[in-house]
């Protein structure tokens, strides 16, 4: 990892308790290869927001990809590779596992998206995300399939008794080749807890309701952005990308939306009140080839996460 020694001003050696006010945001570009579906729970249709684009006074309605859906996937898809490295380690209540209430407090996950343990003890989440939107309208990127549940017998009747089923129903989904933008920002990471939490975006392809069937989605990386304070928003740099696209026709050529995202994400940056440092290209696709190299090792996989949890 000798490419960021150059950014060692927006990282840190070992972790602090005290903010430091490093930062490295995250370009990512969201693409759906499947039917894809993301709600919240006891809603029947997709989670969709009316948002402005410009300065119209009129709204339009957009597909949300809410922070939890985001996130729920890639931080599952990092503690599977603690699992297997013996790096989720025993708490007070059992072993580290999420939704148990039962978190070690020392391992990767912990220490990077936080945990609140009732009866005492959090940490807070230093990988930070917001709600993405889609760049085209609802209307134009969501459909209506009608399904139902046959029997052994291929009909829509129980082959003992007659009597037709009830499951059949109606559900809204997100066409294939939906683009998402999204900006996720790490807070004071050492350079191996950034390598981690990369590692675990670009290793998820499963997102949304139904990820056994449907919701595989691609992640493409645009750009690293080192800083000392956050940069724009995902609503911002979506309504910024809209403003260009909202009368094109769906599917966007995914090729011209990324060189629309960087263009943009330079643009909101050249505003910021701070210190910004880009990643150029050549050193992203670096970047990206030293990542693969290490994930490719289970050697060096397995020091990386030991050498990230020594600095705690």
């Amino acid at each position: 990892m000798d490419l960021l020694e150059q950014y060692d001003d927006f990282l840190v050696d070992e972790y602090q308790n005290f903010p430091q006010s490093n930062y490295v945001n995250i370009l990512l570009l969201r693409k759906t290869e499947s039917e894809t579906i993301f709600r919240t729970e006891n809603e029947g249709g997709l989670t969709k927001e009316f948002i402005r684009i410009g300065d119209s006074e009129e709204t339009t309605q957009r597909v949300v990809m809410t922070k939890r859906k985001q996130v729920a996937v890639e931080r599952r898809t990092g503690r599977e590779l603690l699992r297997k490295h013996d790096q989720l380690f025993e708490g007070d209540k059992g072993i580290c596992a999420l939704n148990r209430n039962t978190p070690c407090g020392e391992c990767i996950d912990c220490m990077l998206y936080g945990f609140a343990a009732g009866g005492g003890g959090a940490q807070k989440a230093r990988v930070i995300t917001n709600d993405a939107y889609s760049l085209l309208a609802a209307k134009k990127i969501t459909d209506k399939r009608t399904f139902n549940a046959l029997y052994d017998d291929g009909t829509m009747r129980d082959p003992e008794t007659g009597e037709a089923s009830a499951s059949l129903g109606e559900v809204e989904y997100i066409k294939p080749e939906t683009h998402f933008i999204d900006v996720q920002t790490l807070k004071d990471v050492t350079k191996e807890e950034f390598i981690y939490v990369l590692g675990n975006i670009l290793r998820s392809f499963r997102y949304g309701a139904i990820s056994s069937k449907i919701g595989k989605m691609k992640n493409y990386l645009l750009g690293i952005y080192f800083s000392d304070c956050e940069l724009a928003s995902n609503l911002e740099l979506t309504q910024e990308m809209s403003q260009e696209i909202d009368s094109t026709e769906f599917p966007l050529a995914t090729a011209e939306i990324k060189e629309l995202a960087k263009e943009k994400m330079k643009e909101l940056t050249s505003d910021v009140f701070g210190r910004v440092q880009m990643m150029s290209d050549d050193e992203l696709t670096e970047l990206l080839a030293e990542t693969q190299n290490i994930y490719q090792s289970s050697e060096q996989v397995k020091d990386l996460l030991e050498t990230a949890t020594e600095k705690y």
